[in-house]
């Protein structure tokens, strides 16, 4: 036996959903407008299909799911770079929108995307045979940095991520060290975005680009240099 499981998610019209996909290097396979619209795309193992909904609200979809792959470094760069070409920018707000490439507390190496229908995809490789999330750490940045990126990536929840930030970056105790700082202002730029705080946002890159890192330093922040580019941009 074989078997496959696609799923099927809402948007509110086709056309909008399907050149986000072509842009992202997927094939429409298949299109009717009618007795319904329904469509299909495929990329290499991935395969998605849409039905379109008149009163469908993309600001408010809940729909997901979870792309496994064994590169997620290789698509997560197509993708941006596909997005990049058709839209002249990378989008990292608002609908569409692609997110930063992480190493989360559960054993994964994913990023988060939501296409013009509201749809978070959410794409992975295990880094780590145990999924289950690790203990949050004892350190007050590490353990602000742990909870504020679950809120803001994994609960979708800026505004908790945001308040989390602000609460340890007013601490009047001992200062973080340059690389837990650049991690929180990125994340911080990152969520106020998200909220449409363009002040906020605007304010912690800047601090964040102003941060000293070491050669070294830099190297273990990647990740985050690569989402400040984008966040600047």
């Amino acid at each position: 036996m074989s078997e496959k499981t696609i799923p099927m998610l809402p948007c509110h019209a086709l056309q909008p959903v399907l050149d986000f996909y072509t842009a992202l290097g997927f094939d429409v396979t298949f299109r009717q407008n009618s007795p319904n619209p329904y469509a299909v795309v495929e990329r290499g193992g991935i395969h998605l299909h849409f039905f379109g909904m008149k009163r469908y609200e993309p600001t408010q979809s809940y729909s997901t799911c979870y792309i496994r792959t064994d590169d997620v470094d290789r698509l997560h760069e197509d993708f941006r770079s596909g997005l990049k070409a058709a839209y002249g920018r990378i989008p990292t707000r608002g609908l569409p929108r692609i997110g930063a490439l992480k190493d989360t507390s559960h054993g994964v190496r994913q990023f988060l995307m939501t296409d013009p229908g509201g749809n978070c995809l959410r794409v992975g490789q295990p880094t780590s045979p145990d999924q289950r999330h690790r203990p949050a750490p004892t350190e007050p940045f590490a353990r602000a940095l742990h909870h504020a990126s679950l809120f803001a990536d994994s609960r979708d929840d800026p505004a908790a991520a945001a308040k989390i930030i602000d609460r340890v970056l007013r601490a009047e105790d001992a200062p973080p060290t340059p690389v837990q700082l650049f991690r929180l202002l990125v994340l911080r730029a990152d969520v106020a975005g998200r909220l449409g705080d363009e002040r906020t946002a605007t304010s912690a890159l800047a601090r964040a680009a102003a941060t000293p890192l070491t050669a070294r330093e830099r190297e273990s922040v990647r990740d985050e240099l690569e989402r400040l580019e984008e966040l600047r941009s």
